[in-house]
């Protein structure tokens, strides 16, 4: 269902058509016409009310399943193949003929004619690109690296070129960075943002892994973070067909440029850090956009400030912060973990998938396309856990401190002070004596403070503190009984132990 927000977003938001939403959301064109034909009859308004999730948008669009086809198709590309066969000679007709064959209630001859011109006609089609002020940047690597010289160590370390270039005025945004991994690719966007000062409404990356996890010619599957950052700045993401270099035509020629007029310049300096080399790209990189055409008049700066930057849209006024997205199953104790922190989510979605977006400053999680959890970022080892996050017994529980219950167990009496105080001491941490006092505070419930200070002091006599020690007391009655003069205790020699009771505590 989060395809289905996409596509709304796409089209309402955006004003994309059926064919840019279908690619940029990796459905097929139909999806997407019935996508917004099922919003329409539902009657829902956009943006959609508060508070509907991806689970309520389902079942509000999708409450029945469309009835299957009961006409089969041809394969339009057995076709097409069996009629370029060269050993026999094959005809339309005798394949209709195979066809009826294999299904009486197929459709008629002059159909499947009709039907296969039109699906041949889309074969191998050259479309020329008229790109439209403001619209589409096209974004890649180049495939040349340059050598950057560790002036430490005199490592040698291969640094990447990014560039960016807008469909309309061929305006050309290039930097150097370490690596083509998802962080890096989101900053040089968010850079490249900025050095334009306006905003394209379209994205068209390469098949790369940072833009597309999932390259296919039909349904790549484009990366989380990346559409997270188009969806911040509200751009449509419309990859490159894999294997199509028609598609990326204008950013290979722009990546071709670069190469030629920066790295070719380059290729006889030596860099000794990234911000060298940066700083001679950005020299290079304004004398491109600043070269006349040699066939058109003026500049790319001057195309792109005259025409396009006006038909951009302005950067909004808080930048996209790049968050890493991952799945995760909240564990049983309704916890997520990132980098060895857990972070706590509510107990009702125990076992269950949510998506956890974090960056250096906080971790946030979401549950059918809802944030249902927001913490502050931690890089230790340990728990965060929000007591609104709590089942109401576990609650009940966080809300008992060290201070708390000492004071419920004075109220009892001194010597039950006494054994919550040792049970909690002879911990590592005082909380895992917790569950021990309140042990106790149910014995008091169920038997009466006043046998439980009676339990505890014998306790107490004997060294053994401990909610076990203090129940078995209570269950056996010796309570009621007085206490001997002198309790025998072992002495401290070879084989002394606190917790050993002595003859005295079976008399």
């Amino acid at each position: 269902m989060r395809k289905t927000k996409e596509i709304l977003r796409l089209r309402f938001d955006l004003g994309r058509s059926y064919h840019e939403i279908a690619t940029s959301c990796q459905v097929s064109t139909s999806t997407v016409w019935e996508a917004l034909s099922r919003f329409k009859a539902s009657g829902l308004p956009w943006p959609l009310p508060a508070g509907m999730d991806d689970l309520m948008l389902e079942r509000r669009l999708y409450h029945h399943e469309p009835p299957p086809s009961t006409r089969p198709v041809p394969d339009w590309t057995q076709v097409y193949q069996e009629l370029r066969r060269s050993d026999v000679h094959m005809t339309l007709v005798l394949l209709w003929e195979e066809y009826k064959l294999t299904h009486p209630d197929g459709y008629g001859y002059s159909w499947f004619c009709h039907q296969y011109e039109k699906w041949r006609g889309g074969l191998d089609l050259v479309m020329r690109q008229e790109h439209k002020q403001g619209e589409k940047c096209f974004v890649d690597y180049a495939g040349d690296k340059v050598p950057v010289v560790d002036p430490h160590t005199g490592e040698i370390r291969p640094a990447q070129l990014f560039v960016g270039a807008l469909g309309a005025s061929n305006y050309t945004y290039a930097e150097a960075v370490w690596t083509q991994e998802i962080e890096s690719w989101i900053n040089s966007h968010l850079r490249m943002f900025q050095y334009f000062g306006a905003l394209p409404r379209v994205l068209v990356p390469d098949n790369l892994k940072s833009g597309v996890t999932k390259p296919d010619y039909y349904e790549p599957d484009i990366n989380p973070v990346y559409l997270d950052m188009a969806d911040h700045y509200e751009i449509a993401v419309i990859p490159a067909r894999s294997g199509k270099p028609r598609d990326k035509a204008k950013v290979e020629n722009a990546v071709l440029v670069a190469e030629r007029w920066i790295l070719a310049r380059l290729r006889k300096r030596t860099f000794f850090g990234l911000e060298e080399l940066n700083c001679a790209i950005r020299e290079l990189r304004e004398e491109l956009n600043r070269r006349p055409f040699k066939k058109l008049p003026g500049c790319r700066r001057q195309l792109f400030e005259e025409q396009e930057r006006p038909a951009m849209r302005p950067l909004p006024a808080e930048p996209y912060v790049f968050s890493h997205i991952k799945k995760a199953r909240v564990h049983p104790d309704y916890h997520i973990e990132v980098t060895s922190h857990f972070y706590s989510v509510p107990f009702t979605l125990v076992k269950k998938e949510v998506e956890v977006h974090f960056n250096a400053a906080t971790v946030e999680v979401y549950h059918a396309g809802v944030r249902v959890a927001s913490h502050r970022r931690s890089f230790k080892p340990g728990h965060t856990t929000l007591p609104e996050h709590m089942p109401p017994h576990h609650r009940a529980l966080a809300q008992w401190t060290p201070e708390r219950i000492a004071a419920w167990a004075a109220k009892v009496g001194p010597c039950a002070e006494k054994t919550v105080t040792e049970i909690m001491a002879r911990r590592q941490h005082p909380e895992q004596g917790f569950r021990a006092c309140m042990g106790l505070l149910h014995l008091a419930k169920k038997h009466g403070n006043q046998e439980l200070e009676a339990a505890c002091t014998r306790a107490v006599a004997l060294g053994s503190f401990s909610y076990k020690s203090v129940k078995s007391i209570l269950a056996s009655g010796l309570y009621r009984q007085p206490l001997p003069a002198q309790l025998t205790m072992p002495l401290p020699t070879a084989g002394y132990h606190e917790n050993v009771r002595g003859s005295g505590y079976y008399n």
